[in-house]
């Protein structure tokens, strides 16, 4: 199907209702007066429906050529977000970029920076994909993310302080443990732990799975009898809020739930010599010199939000 009218016709409409006259609209487009009127002759001709009426000494929009314009807003838009998405990818800007964040990590410290980045950058896409334990390095020794997010830095990978996590002991206030004090590690033995495993082993990313497999690691203290493993600490946190067991949960987490009052039925242990402990986050750039330009700034706006937050 042909088009009967053309882009420029309707920026030449816009610009008209913008500027409020035809004369101020021939500024604004470096164009003649007299070119603007030809073209707004020949765009009602074309549609049959008169777009342009004088009203005192200015020539402004009818009805029928707001109501049409309405419709042509998105239009133009999605073509000046389409000159704007090919300047950037002439200029090498990635079309997407992955992040690994580690699953200790706050996501705010994450998603706060990225909206910005977005805002700035409208041709990148993001991938990300949570981490714990041995993946967290395997994204970043297998250059499998463009920023990550990690706990410990990686061995000959530079990186920049990017937090500090604490982590708290909790159960449920119906729980046994709950109501004993004081409490010391060796309390815990009989009692069912709640662990998030090492989501470590093959990684699929852009329908590519790279199959190797990291040796998976443990962390903390395991001594339990019993366990339960989930995959992230949503499914933790629900397995405390139900009674099954105790489980080390970041603080932040814990603060978001105390907002929306979720934490009323939740106790935090005070434990001897293992009441709290820190875990520091970390930023990295696995692909090193080969980090893209869209990259590299979202990397920078997250390098400045740790300044905010201190």
């Amino acid at each position: 199907m042909r088009l009967k009218t053309t882009l420029d016709q309707w920026l030449t409409l816009y610009e008209i209702d913008r500027a409020g006259s035809i004369q101020a609209a021939a500024t604004a487009l470096n164009k003649s007066h007299t070119t603007l009127i030809y073209s707004v002759k020949k765009l009602e001709a074309q549609l049959g429906v008169s777009l342009v009426e004088i009203k005192g000494r200015r020539a402004v929009l009818s009805d029928d050529g707001k109501a049409l314009l309405r419709r042509a807003d998105s239009m133009l838009e999605q073509a000046r977000e389409l000159e704007e998405i090919s300047t950037q990818l002439a200029k090498g800007i990635e079309s997407e970029i992955t992040i690994a964040i580690d699953h200790l990590c706050d996501r705010s410290w994450l998603y706060q920076p990225m909206a910005e980045f977005l805002a700035q950058n409208s041709s990148t896409s993001i991938q990300v994909v949570e981490t714990s334990l041995s993946k967290t390095s395997q994204m970043v020794t297998d250059e499998l993310a463009d920023i990550s997010i990690v706990t410990l830095p990686v061995t000959n990978y530079p990186c920049e302080a990017f937090g500090i996590v604490t982590m708290l002991p909790v159960v449920a206030k119906t729980h046994p443990l709950a109501s004993k004090h004081p409490l010391c590690t060796a309390d815990f033995t009989t009692s069912c732990q709640i662990v998030v495993r090492d989501l470590g082993g093959p990684v699929n990313l852009g329908g590519k799975q790279e199959a190797k497999q990291e040796e998976k690691l443990d962390v903390g203290w395991l001594k339990s009898r019993q366990r339960i493993t989930v995959d992230n600490f949503d499914h933790a946190w629900q397995a405390v809020e139900q009674g099954a067991g105790f489980c080390r949960l970041p603080e932040h987490q814990l603060n978001q739930l105390s907002q929306s009052q979720r934490m009323d039925n939740i106790a935090i242990l005070k434990v001897e010599n293992a009441e709290r402990y820190q875990v520091p986050m970390h930023l990295t750039l696995p692909k090193g010199a080969k980090t893209g330009p869209a990259a590299k700034c979202l990397y920078g706006l997250l390098i400045e939000s740790t300044k905010l937050r201190e």
